[in-house]
């Protein structure tokens, strides 16, 4: 039997039972669309998680620190000298020498008396990188970033800012000033001096959220500067207590540098060549393999329970298809009288299965999408109502909707399995007899 005449049989056979096959494809169409549905809310969630992490920068961040630090000290209490090397400019040279680096910066956090309007308030200074420029608060930010690295420019956290001025959009544009304990070098490399400085900075920028999503240290300070001109200020930091009581202080050295890479990708192979150096380094996509997991389970999960409804459907095409069978013994019997094989019976019946699980996937495909669509509408709508972005929660990649056709076509089939081969073992003079 010629395919074309195969799947002519099998769309006239279709026909014939118009109401159950389409009860039955319909079946298919709703199973699918409960798989679609799941796994693309599952996708959505992971592409919505991975997004905010790559627009805070954490992905291809490293955060490297000494093993001197005193957060090391004890579990390298023991390590020779050459394997605890200080965390000093020669090191932020070799660091920002590693290919694919884009930006080594000083974590830069300092106490800080801080006069607006002739009213004081202490509070956390820290020096905000260039980068920042690109992360998800700082696009949200009222008024604009720094003008430029150098800039003496000021961001404020608004709930700082409200203590200022009981209007915090008006001191915009304003200039405050900004008292601070500076380093200054002694007369040997074992000893220096503080000195009480103060300078002058222009309001630019309001905050409503913390940067890097509150994951960093410097998360906590309510007036950030550049971070150049942090470093230019020369702001006494608890590091440098620390090194002053070092039996070899040398030059000045970090608490802790912050590794920007260009792309994420770099970030395995310069937090490992960071490590060779004998630095400990830290990155978040550390933590995002536990992440990942999770979401894999969550994926795999979500389409067990999608391809229940799948299940019940197959059924479904299993009581079809042995009606079918009953109802059409006679016919059967006079295909094989006329030279059909136990083979074209079977394929016959196959065809049916195939076309009702193609259509039943192609369909469940549509009302998935548009089951997604709704429950994405829905949930920016609350979002809306919350006060909050509108966000993307749902995702259906090309490949899932290819998927799930193939995969409802594939059950179909194996369902049809039982159905063929009863149909193919009918005795021809049999089944002629049947009325």
């Amino acid at each position: 039997m010629i395919r074309q005449d195969l799947f002519e049989l099998a769309a006239r056979n279709m026909r014939n039972a118009r109401l159950r096959n389409a009860l039955t494809t319909m079946g298919i169409a709703v199973g699918v669309a409960s798989l679609v549905a799941m796994l693309s809310l599952g996708i959505g969630l992971q592409g919505f998680a991975n997004h905010q992490l790559m627009k805070s920068g954490m992905f291809q961040t490293v955060f490297v620190s000494s093993r001197q630090d005193m957060r090391n000290m004890e579990e390298n209490a023991d390590a020779k000298p050459e394997e605890s090397p200080a965390l000093n400019d020669d090191a932020r040279k070799q660091i920002s020498a590693l290919p694919g680096v884009e930006e080594v910066a000083p974590e830069v956090r300092a106490m800080s008396e801080v006069d607006f309007g002739g009213k004081s308030n202490f509070t956390l200074i820290a020096g905000l990188p260039q980068s920042a420029r690109e992360e998800d608060s700082i696009e949200k930010v009222k008024g604009r970033f720094f003008s430029s690295p150098t800039a003496d420019e000021v961001l404020l956290q608004r709930d700082f800012a409200k203590k200022l001025d009981p209007n915090p959009d008006a001191v915009l544009g304003k200039t405050l000033t900004v008292r601070y304990a500076q380093r200054q070098s002694g007369d040997t490399s074992s000893s220096f001096s503080i000195e009480r400085k103060e300078k002058q900075f222009v309001i630019v920028g309001l905050l409503d959220e913390e940067p890097f999503g509150g994951m960093r240290m410097i998360s906590r300070a309510r007036v950030f500067i550049p971070t150049q001109t942090a470093e230019a200020m020369n702001l006494m930091q608890p590091a440098d207590t620390q090194q002053l009581v070092r039996s070899s202080p040398g030059a000045r050295t970090y608490s802790m540098l912050t590794v920007r890479m260009k792309s994420a990708a770099y970030a395995e192979k310069v937090e490992e060549s960071v490590k060779q150096m004998h630095f400990s380094a830290y990155s978040y996509l550390d933590a995002t393999k536990s992440m990942r997991r999770f979401f894999a389970v969550l994926d795999m999960f979500l389409g067990i329970f999608g391809s229940l409804a799948l299940a019940v459907a197959s059924l479904a095409i299993v009581n079809t298809l042995i009606m079918a069978v009953l109802e059409r013994r006679r016919e059967i019997g006079i295909m094989k009288a006329l030279g059909a094989s136990d083979a074209d019976v079977k394929k016959l019946f196959f065809a049916e299965a195939a076309t009702m699980g193609l259509i039943g996937g192609a369909l469940g495909v549509t009302l998935g999408w548009l089951i997604g669509r709704a429950i994405n509408f829905g949930t920016n709508i609350y979002l809306h109502k919350m006060k909050m972005p509108a966000e993307n929660l749902w995702t259906v990649p090309p490949l899932l909707v290819v998927g799930a056709i193939v995969f409802a076509v594939l059950v179909s089939v194996l369902a049809g399995i039982y159905p063929a081969a009863r149909a193919a073992k009918l005795d021809p003079v049999q089944a002629l007899r049947y009325e």
